[in-house]
Parts: C-alpha cells; structure tokens; sequence
C-alpha cells in the first residue's frame, strides 16, 4: 500500500487538517502534565533554604548556615544527605520510564499518564506530613516514579494529537506547564516560607496534591490518539477519532499512514534491540544528546537551587525566595515566545540563538561572582547593584534556555521517531535526561564548594559544544508530518550514510508495501 498523503511544492507530504476546538482542548489537558515536574522543581529549592526545614531535618547544613558565620559561602549547603532528597527523584523517575515506555505502548499514553498522577499524588501527601528524613525521601521516589510516568507519555501524546503544522506551538505547552509549575511553586514558597510557627514547608510540599489531581482527572477525560488506539488493533474507532481531531471528513491519506507505520511497528518484537539497528542510529544518537545536553546548560542549577543559590551569593531568605520567583516568571514568559516561533523560525535557529544568549550570561554571571566571592567565598558587604546585576543577567540566561534548549529538548525527541521505536526511544530521552538530573542535582552542592564560581564556566562550555552539534547533526524538523520525519535524515549530508532511500525509516515507504520485509543490519 503506497503512503497517502499529497505532497506541495517543497516534496515534502501535507495532510489535511485544521486547528480544531477539541484538539486544541485536548493538548492543554494533556500538557498540565508537565506541572507536577515543574511544581517539584520550584519547590525543591524553596523548601532547602527555609530555615525551619533545615532545623527539622538537616540541622548540620542549619548550624553551617545560621551559627557559623565564617563558614565559606560555597559550602554551606555541601550536605550528601541534602543532595540526596533533591536527587533521589531523578533516579526513581529514570526507573519507572523504562517501566513507562511499556504501558504506553501497550495500553496507551492516557494510562500512562493516569499512573504518573496517582504515584505523584501519593508522593506528595507522604512529603507534606514527614516527620523523618526517610519519609522524605520515600516520598521523593513516589514523586519520581510519577514522573517518570508523565514525562514519557504526554510529549508523545501532544505529537501525536496536534497537526503537522502546529506540532511545535502544542508539544510547548508541554514545557509550558513545567514553567508555571516552576513559578507557582516559587511565589508559594515565598508566602509559606513567612508562616508563624515554621510549618509552611508542609504546606509547599503537601500542595503537590494539587498539580497531581490535576493530571489524575486529566487523563480520565482525555481520548486516546489514533497511533496507539491503531497500534493496539481499534482500527475503526481510531478513524472516527482521527476525523474528530482533524475536523475534516476524508482522512484517509493520513490514516493510511498511521496504520502502514503501525503494521511495521508491530513487526517489531524487540524494540529495544531495534534501536541499535544501523537505520535508527540518527533517533538514537539524538534520544541520548538532547537530552543530555540539555541538563549541560546549567538549568536545573538555576531552578531547582534558585533560592539557595541567591542565598549563597549574599541574599537574604526572603530575597533570594523572590528573586527566584522573577527568574520563574521569565520562564513562563519565554516559553510563551517559544510558542509563538517555533513553527515560524524552527528549531534550529531557537536552538543556536538561546545557546549563544546561555553563553554570555554565564561567562558574565561566573566573572560577578568570581569578582566579589573570590575563591574563599567570604564577600563581605555586597551592594545593592551588584545583586541586580547577577538577577539581571541569571533572567536573560534563563529566557534564552526557556525559548530553546527547554522545550525543544521534549519536543524534538517526541516529534522525530518512527511509530515502532517511538515508546522506547522516548524511554532513552526520558532515562537520559533523569539521569544527568540526577548527577547534577547529586553533585552541585559539592561542585559549588570546591569549583566555585568556575562551576559556571564548566556549564558555559558545554553550551559551546551543544551548539556545535546542533550546527553540524541536527536537521530542521519545522513543518514536517510526524509520520513523514524520515526524509529530514534521507537529505542530510551525515546521517543519510546510515538511513538509505530503500529501508522503512517512519514505519512507511514511498511506492513500497508495508508487509514487505524490513532490513537487518
């Protein structure tokens, strides 16, 4: 059966369709998916610098921070048990993705979803009434499980459901929500953290509740997306569905497509093996860089430990709570920017730009820093300007990776894998990117301490290598059916060495039957 489709001027395929109410619907339910990680990673930071929580829990890093006024800045929060509550939710989300990718493919992504917020919500109401650190952290891996469970499943959902020429603009509403859930956390924090009798950290970490239920309901609510109901054999009402989403009647051409891709997903009985087959080797390489990359920026030093990081640098608790509430609120409104350019600049010239913007302002942030703190990290008075400067240049740092490297590291994965490695190689983004989560959060406290404000020229150099990859490897993907992504590697001067025009790159080929057997090599 030839792929449909019909194909405009520049070769490339386009199927009808338009922006309807109940896909647009459909993506913003989906998309509050990302607040519980959004929410977990502002609150994180907030709750480690309230004092009243560390006395509970971490008394050492409180004697260090309130008792010991020589204690070098650096390292007053060099705690291994500290780092462990941040962390152990990345390595318990890294866990429960491989899991993930299973229920996804196998009972669909609303599944997967309706887990990730039950295993969320569970989470957080054992963290919002700790009395132990080992509650704490039991309650950490309940939250990463859940995680692990939503961030596997709701960018694939998104690619899935939006149309080709709007697949950006919707997949962002996915980062988006991690935003908010970032800043809502934030100014929470920063209410909570005023709270007579110290238990406001109750209160910021039990409101994860929130956010959960949220992706909980969610998911009952949502349809499927006619690639899993296709992929799991409900042909017919994939189709009705597919009319639903697409708001127009004769879809035939692209159901065609889904079900070729399936047909040739389904051939498939190991897709883990599958993805070291030398055709897939473009998917792979990508699945494993982006997100690596993305977690080299630096991002997560700013926003997971915004509130400690401005403390250490000189602010008080209540200033530095507020600054990082600025920073979240320049995240949500770059993101919206993202949004609006993604599918009229593409991704790999948001990618360049907010890789060059990322590299100014830390070598500028690292020279503040360095200026001030020196190595004994002892700064004396420190002026007013000077902290405006270091927000200043932290806001636009933080708008640069907002508009690139943060939603586009979820959304290029999810958009560029072929239906029958897509659950797995999701799988390998989401691990990838939980796992350099995971060594950052683990080690950046102690890096803080013995690199000082050199941990930020570390960073910057990273970005310098990322933006060369993107320049060289990666293809632009901007306007290209999910279904049709092959070509991008086809016409690429490197990775068209490893996909040849007679291999099934998206589960379909142009003039050739999807029953025909596929190539091993």
């Amino acid at each position: 059966m030839p792929a449909g489709g019909f194909v405009v001027g520049d070769g490339q395929k386009a199927y009808p369709g338009k922006l309807t109410p109940f896909v647009l619907f459909t993506c913003v339910v989906a998309a509050m998916g990302g607040l519980i990680f959004g929410y977990d990673i502002g609150i994180s930071g907030g709750v480690t610098s309230m004092p009243s929580f560390l006395r509970r829990f971490f008394p050492s890093v409180y004697r260090k921070q309130q008792e010991d006024a020589t204690t070098n800045q650096y390292c007053q929060y060099d705690s291994p048990t500290l780092t462990l509550f941040t962390s152990s939710l990345y390595l318990a989300a890294l866990i429960s993705s491989l899991v993930a990718s299973t229920v996804t493919r196998k009972f669909g992504r609303r599944l997967s979803m309706l887990f990730g917020g039950i295993l969320f919500c569970a989470g957080a109401l054992i963290n919002g009434f700790a009395k132990h650190v080992w509650m704490l952290i039991v309650g950490r891996i309940l939250l990463g499980f859940g995680i692990g469970f939503a961030n596997q499943s709701v960018p694939l959902y998104l690619s899935e459901m939006a149309p080709y020429k709007y697949r950006g603009a919707l997949n962002i509403g996915f980062q988006l929500s991690i935003t908010i859930g970032i800043l809502v956390a934030e100014v929470l924090n920063y209410f909570f953290a005023k709270i007579k009798g110290g238990w406001g950290w109750r209160l910021s970490l039990g409101g994860a509740v929130v956010p959960a239920l949220i992706i909980t309901l969610g998911s009952l609510i949502l349809p499927d997306t006619p690639n899993s109901m296709i992929e799991r054999g409900h042909h017919e009402e994939a189709k009705t569905k597919l009319r639903r989403i697409r708001g127009v009647d004769d879809v035939s051409q692209e159901f065609d497509d889904l079900v070729a891709a399936s047909k040739e997903s389904q051939s498939i009985e190991h897709p883990w093996t599958n993805l070291l087959r030398r055709k897939y080797r473009p998917h792979l390489t990508m699945a494993i860089m982006i997100p690596f990359f993305q977690q080299l920026t630096g991002i997560n030093v700013i926003m997971f430990y915004a509130p400690v990081l401005f403390n250490t640098i000189g602010f008080t608790t209540d200033a530095s709570l507020m600054s990082a509430v600025v920073t979240g609120s320049v995240n949500v409104a770059a993101t919206l920017v993202s949004i609006y350019g993604v599918d009229k600049w593409g991704r790999r010239f948001l990618f360049l730009e907010g890789g060059t913007q990322m590299l100014i302002c830390q070598a500028v942030v690292a020279a503040c820093i360095g200026a001030k703190f020196g190595v004994d990290g002892t700064p004396g008075e420190l002026p007013k300007w000077y902290a405006i400067v270091v927000v200043t240049f932290i806001c636009i740092y933080v708008a640069g990776f907002a508009w690139s490297w943060g939603p586009l590291g979820w959304l290029v994965p999810s958009e560029i894998f072929p239906l029958e490695i897509r659950s797995a190689a999701q799988s390998i983004t989401v691990s990838v990117n939980m796992i350099f989560t995971f060594i950052i959060a683990q080690i950046f406290l102690t890096m803080l301490c013995h690199l000082k404000f050199g941990l930020f020229l570390v960073f910057a150099f990273f970005v310098v290598v990322m933006s060369i990859f993107v320049y060289i490897f990666l293809p632009e993907t901007k306007g290209i059916p999910i279904e049709e992504m092959g070509q991008v590697w086809r016409s690429h001067w490197y990775w068209s060495r490893f996909v040849e025009d007679g291999e099934y790159v998206n589960g379909l080929e142009m003039g050739k039957s999807s029953d025909q057997g596929t190539k091993h090599v």
